[in-house]
């Protein structure tokens, strides 16, 4: 699993409904959507962000959706993040939902695999 790929999509999502305010937004975490699990995701990736992680995630919010190299500056700060804490990034791995098959395993109920 490339776990950074699989998690784009929420992150993105997050950004597109929070813009730079993701980092320190707070409401709605303990919902089970898309925008949630990246706007945790983030935080815990980037925590409350320092400026270069903040300024990433400023120009991702800024950007047109087809942007790519905001995109691909965004998913290199996560992999960076990863290599220098491997736990982070076995961490942010168990946040995403569990694939089964052709079908997404999301919330409490979810099956343990």
């Amino acid at each position: 699993m490339d776990t950074v790929s699989d998690l784009m999509p929420f992150v993105s999502s997050a950004i597109d409904a929070y813009g730079v305010s993701v980092l320190a937004r707070t409401r709605e975490l303990g919902a089970d959507t898309g925008v949630a699990r990246g706007t945790r995701i983030l935080q815990r990736v980037f925590g409350r962000g320092d400026a270069a992680s903040r300024q990433v995630i400023e120009t991702m919010a800024n950007a047109k959706p087809d942007d790519e190299p905001s995109r691909a500056a965004l998913k290199l700060a996560i992999m960076e993040a990863f290599l220098a804490d491997p736990h982070l990034a076995r961490e942010v791995a168990a946040m995403l939902p569990r694939k089964t098959d052709d079908m997404i395993v999301t919330g409490e109920n979810a099956p343990v695999p």
